[in-house]
């Protein structure tokens, strides 16, 4: 009856396998932070410049389209209003989730408009810009419970 030796493996003595694995885990949760802060400060940029900065300018094109939709000049300076306002909320931690959801659902009403008034023609980009938003919702939830405790104190 021959014996086999047994062997273990061993974790080596300068990093022990649970501190390798949380550094790891830790290192990965850094980079999706930063990530997502990057795709925030993105949307912003494109809110606020690209976006809400043609209707308070009241540029020919942003004139245009609000004319055709019969809304005038009120409604593209409502509209640039929000864009601009949802766009600075990106980038103020305690608003992030809020903003987030608040832009989406503007995306719904412009994806709306761009079917039933425009013909589709643009029907893509606010599908699109949901998809980020909705990311940014969800992943910085948590600021939502901070914001009901400040505006609790407030009242």
């Amino acid at each position: 009856m021959s014996s086999m030796p047994k062997t273990t493996a061993t974790a080596p003595a300068s990093a022990p396998s649970g501190r390798v694995v949380a550094e790891s885990a830790t290192a990965r949760g850094r980079r999706a932070r930063i990530a997502l802060r990057g795709l925030q400060v993105l949307l912003a940029l494109f809110y606020v410049v690209a976006s809400a900065l043609p209707k308070l300018i009241a540029h020919s094109s942003a004139v245009e389209s609000f004319e055709e939709l019969g809304w005038g000049n009120a409604g593209m300076y409502t509209i640039g209003v929000l864009e601009l306002a949802g766009g600075v909320a990106l980038l103020i931690p305690v608003l992030q989730s809020v903003a987030a959801m608040a832009l989406s659902a503007l995306m719904v009403g412009a994806f709306i408009v761009q079917i039933a008034v425009f013909d589709g023609r643009y029907a893509a980009t606010p599908l699109i810009l949901i998809v980020p938003l909705a990311l940014i919702a969800w992943a910085r939830r948590g600021h939502n419970a901070d914001l009901l405790r400040l505006l609790r104190l407030r009242a």
